[in-house]
């Protein structure tokens, strides 16, 4: 899951939405890092690994060509976000833009979070970063700038035109698990470890 998802599942498991979203920031042990974030880190945490570990998007994974095989964990992310802007409202009841607004207050405002998120979270603001996901030319520059980020760019060569091909196993993998991770989510959030509390 990416920014977008990350954000919509703390907001769901009625968990910080910073907290969660620096789970992609904070390495190392979650009780080195400030209390206020332990618990959001523990369910992004626990949000990717069972995203990584489903058969769907194992499944997802081993259909993207060999030559994308190491960018298609990401892309799978990245697309699951685009799914999930672009059915936005059977998943949440305030309209996309009133969301994203409320998540980038809540990050902005947010205190003792990882150096590089707090440096990202203004590009994100300025960029409306929520808002690109929902079409399909948002998708395809996120995928650019991700690819520039990385230190061997191209094992993203021809990704755009691979997700777009593969829209409909992206868009089934994607309404099949994402509910289920929706209610995991809030199943963790009652199991978080006490001194993550």
């Amino acid at each position: 899951m990416n920014f977008l998802a990350h954000l919509h599942l703390a907001d769901n498991s009625k968990t910080d939405l910073a907290a969660n979203l620096a789970g992609d920031f904070a390495k190392g042990n979650i009780a080195d890092h400030p209390k206020a974030l332990q618990q959001g880190i523990w369910l992004h945490r626990q949000i990717d690994s069972l995203t990584d570990s489903h058969e769907l998007t194992k499944e997802l994974k081993a259909a993207f060509p060999k030559t994308l095989q190491r960018a298609a964990p990401i892309l799978i992310d990245l697309a699951f976000d685009h799914m999930l802007a672009k059915y936005w409202e059977e998943y949440h009841h305030l309209s996309l833009p009133d969301f994203a607004q409320q998540a980038y207050l809540a990050l902005s405002s947010a205190e003792q979070l990882p150096v590089n998120l707090s440096d990202l979270i203004i590009r994100m603001r300025q960029e409306n970063w929520l808002i690109a996901y929902e079409s399909r030319e948002g998708l395809n520059q996120t995928i650019k700038a991700v690819s520039k980020r990385v230190s061997k760019p191209e094992i993203f060569d021809g990704a755009i035109d691979t997700v777009k091909r593969m829209d409909t196993e992206i868009e089934i993998a994607f309404r099949t698990f994402y509910p289920q991770l929706m209610a995991y989510s809030r199943i963790w959030t009652r199991q978080t470890p006490p001194e993550f509390l």
